[in-house]
């Protein structure tokens, strides 16, 4: 008895139910026909839960019948059942394998160029110098030559004082540091004018050093010499030295808006939809097919490259495509609505030009009006320093 059981465990088994009020008569018969039951439990007097052979299970529903029971399935056991469950997983299993076989291939490739440290080059500008010295996504790594790419990027860019490559899994890091744009300095010891850094109407001129070329109420130009880096002596005659001295001039900074008196604009509604689409490398699958049912809309697209771990990225992007639907509507001003609207916008631009608004000592505002817009010019006449050093060169 105990080898059938192994037996049936290897070649397979299933634990049914027997329902019926003839339970002892439906053992009776399978004994007498040679069906092996075990593990035989009954429940009440009418179910009964016992262990069949696959082969066994095809015999009884005769048996069944004559005794007036039924049967039901519980579960099915043994090696065949296993590997059925599993053979129908292989394409799954498959699919494992050949991830497996890509994430493999693709860690010889880089997959994401990251750059830090650029705040006035524009990233896409970066990017495109460095493809051309050949680093770039899709690119094998042991073809990338990193100091050949650093040494030809600091030659061709001077806004670039350093740069450093480092390529973890799929991922290029690339950081840099941009050079300052400094002013030439003057030291102290060096002869220099003192010139104009833009047009305007001197106020208020006092040489330390030096000898001053103009006076209150003089107009001046940019790059006029304002105080001379040369003093002539009675007895010493010309001689150069560092000039200095405190300038004050009148300068003008202006503006001009234009508002429209009628003035269509494109409004949100707050309705949204949203879209995907996944680059697989240069191959992009769109997931949908229609247009948007927003008939006009502001999209905003969000790219994220997939990545395993925090430097292994994958050849996939997937893009999330956000559609807001927006209606137009009409802004009716009136002529002084208008002229406040454009005022305001101009006095915004004007703020951002000056260092201190304590300095600006009268303002002045220009209008032109016509029949379908009101133009208004602002004018900031502002009291600054305009005077900067220049190094006298022999």
């Amino acid at each position: 008895m105990f080898l059938k059981i192994i037996l049936n465990k290897i070649f397979g088994y299933i634990r049914i139910n027997v329902e019926g009020f003839f339970i002892e008569r439906f053992i009776n018969k399978c004994k007498a026909n040679g069906i092996f039951l075990w593990g035989m439990k009954r429940e009440k007097a009418s179910i009964l839960h016992t262990n069949i052979g696959i082969k066994d299970y095809k015999r009884i529903k005769s048996i069944s019948k004559e005794t007036k029971c039924k049967t039901h399935i519980e579960r099915k056991k043994g090696i065949p059942f296993y590997l059925n469950k599993y053979k129908k997983r292989k394409i799954f299993a498959m699919g494992l394998i050949v991830i497996f076989i890509i994430i493999i291939i693709s860690s010889n490739f880089i997959w994401n160029v990251e750059i830090i440290g650029n705040e006035k080059i524009p990233k896409d500008e970066l990017i495109k110098d460095l493809k051309m010295q050949g680093l770039e996504v899709g690119k094998l790594k042991k073809n990338i030559n990193k100091n050949e790419v650093i040494n030809n990027i600091r030659l061709t860019r001077k806004d670039i004082s350093w740069i450093g490559i480092n390529i973890n899994g799929t991922n290029a890091k690339v950081k840099i540091v941009e050079s300052d744009e400094k002013p030439q300095l003057v030291k102290s010891d060096e002869f220099c004018n003192i010139i104009a850094e833009k047009d305007a109407i001197i106020q208020k001129i006092d040489s330390y050093s030096g000898t001053a070329m103009y006076k209150e109420g003089d107009l001046v130009k940019k790059g006029d010499i304002l105080i001379a880096g040369w003093m002539e002596g009675k007895y010493t005659g010309i001689r150069y030295v560092h000039a200095s001295g405190e300038i004050k001039a009148k300068t003008w900074y202006s503006v001009v808006e234009k508002v429209n008196l009628k003035e269509t604009k494109m409004e949100k509604t707050g309705n949204k939809e949203t879209k995907y689409e996944i680059k697989l490398n240069n191959f992009q699958i769109n997931f949908y097919k229609t247009l948007s049912k927003f008939k006009n809309y502001d999209t905003i697209y969000e790219r994220q490259k997939l990545k395993i771990f925090s430097d292994f990225y994958l050849p996939v992007e997937i893009t999330k495509c956000n559609n807001f639907e927006t209606i137009k509507t009409v802004k009716n001003y009136t002529p002084e609505e208008a002229k406040i609207v454009a005022t305001q916008k101009a006095e915004e631009k004007l703020n951002n030009q000056i260092n201190s608004m304590e300095n600006i000592q009268n303002k002045n505002i220009n209008v032109n009006e016509t029949e379908d817009y009101i133009e208004v010019e602002v004018i900031y006449e502002v009291l600054e320093n305009i005077g900067t050093e220049e190094k006298i060169v022999y």
